[in-house]
């Protein structure tokens, strides 16, 4: 059954946005009576059927509504750094909210090389996503911040800052996450975070992780960080 993204349903029926109706009744040549699902982004999974099939206004009526769909007992939130290369920040977005994720704030570190992201752009990356492996609520996109005032900021549940340093001592994310707890992890750029970053993240109650033995790229000990969590709370 198909999915389509659809915030602000109210009542019996919906009437999905210019771009979900093209896709739906142009793209997919779906008709009068054919089943679909809706996500709203808060959590809430509906089931319907396409009662005006409309290229520009397609209007559902709904039938059912499963409300805090798959709800998970805790939060996961990854600040990371923006890559050189905009396509691995974007496949990282992409599988980080297939497996579950809650809060992404992008980060700009010492050796951060791009600073800037296409908000919308991975705003409808988010969306596709949640489509794709059926999530009904969608994660928060903040906007970048400076490593210094976020770390300051003050947040909730296990911090975690992951780097390379072996000098420093570090613990795997099993030995300091719990299950059913709320997860901050910070992943650092292409360079890693300085050490003066990784000093100062433990004044602010960070704990230090490493990934493994391997030397991991970003996007990839980023996704590595969301399993970890996603793999303890399944056990």
């Amino acid at each position: 059954m198909q999915v389509f993204y659809a915030p602000g349903i109210e009542g019996r029926y919906h009437t999905l946005d210019e771009n979900e109706s093209k896709h739906c009744i142009r793209v997919l040549r779906m008709a009068y009576g054919s089943q679909v699902k809706l996500i709203d982004g808060k959590g809430n999974l509906y089931e319907g059927f396409i009662c005006t099939p409309d290229v520009k206004r397609c209007r559902i009526e709904i039938t059912d509504v499963s409300e805090d769909y798959e709800k998970r007992g805790y939060r996961l939130h990854i600040a990371i750094s923006p890559l050189k290369n905009t396509d691995r920040f974007e496949w990282f977005v992409e599988k980080s909210v297939e497996i579950g994720i809650d809060e992404i704030t992008p980060i700009i570190c010492k050796n951060t090389e791009k600073q800037s992201l296409k908000q919308e752009r991975i705003e409808n990356i988010i969306i596709s996503a949640m489509k794709q492996s059926l999530k009904a609520r969608k994660p928060v996109l903040n906007p970048a911040a400076m490593f210094s005032e976020f770390i300051s900021r003050n947040h909730a549940g296990t911090k975690m800052l992951a780097h390379c340093y072996s000098d420093l001592k570090r613990s795997s994310i099993n030995e300091l996450y719990t299950r059913g707890s709320d997860a901050l992890i910070m992943i650092g750029p292409e360079g890693d975070f300085s050490i003066e970053e990784a000093q100062a993240a433990l004044k602010y109650g960070f704990s230090h992780i490493h990934m493994g033995p391997a030397r991991l790229r970003t996007e990839t000990a980023g996704l590595a960080a969301c399993h970890s969590v996603y793999f303890v709370n399944l056990t």
